[in-house]
C-alpha cells in the first residue's frame, strides 16, 4: 500500500512536469486563439485520461479492486 501511495506521488510529479513542458512548447507555437484554446483543452483531457488509467493499475496491484470497462466490450 505504501508503493502504491509513493508510485501515485511519482505519477503525479511525472504528469506535472510533462504539463509543464507541453505548456512551455505551446506558448513557442504561435497559434490563433480559439486554437490555442482547442489544443490546451485536449491536452488536458488526454492527460486525465493517463492520470486515471495508470492510477487504476497502482490501485489493482495495491489488491484495491477498480471497475473498469474493458475495451472489448465498447465495439459492441
Amino acid at each position: 500500500m505504501i508503493g502504491t501511495l509513493i508510485g501515485l506521488i511519482f505519477l503525479c510529479i511525472i504528469i506535472g512536469v510533462v504539463w509543464w513542458g507541453c505548456l512551455q512548447l505551446l506558448a513557442l507555437v504561435p497559434m490563433a486563439e480559439p486554437f490555442a484554446t482547442i489544443v490546451r483543452v485536449l491536452l488536458v483531457v488526454i492527460l486525465v485520461i493517463i492520470v486515471i488509467y495508470v492510477a487504476s493499475m497502482l490501485l489493482g496491484m495495491a489488491g484495491i479492486h477498480v471497475n473498469t470497462v474493458p475495451i472489448s466490450s465498447i465495439n459492441r
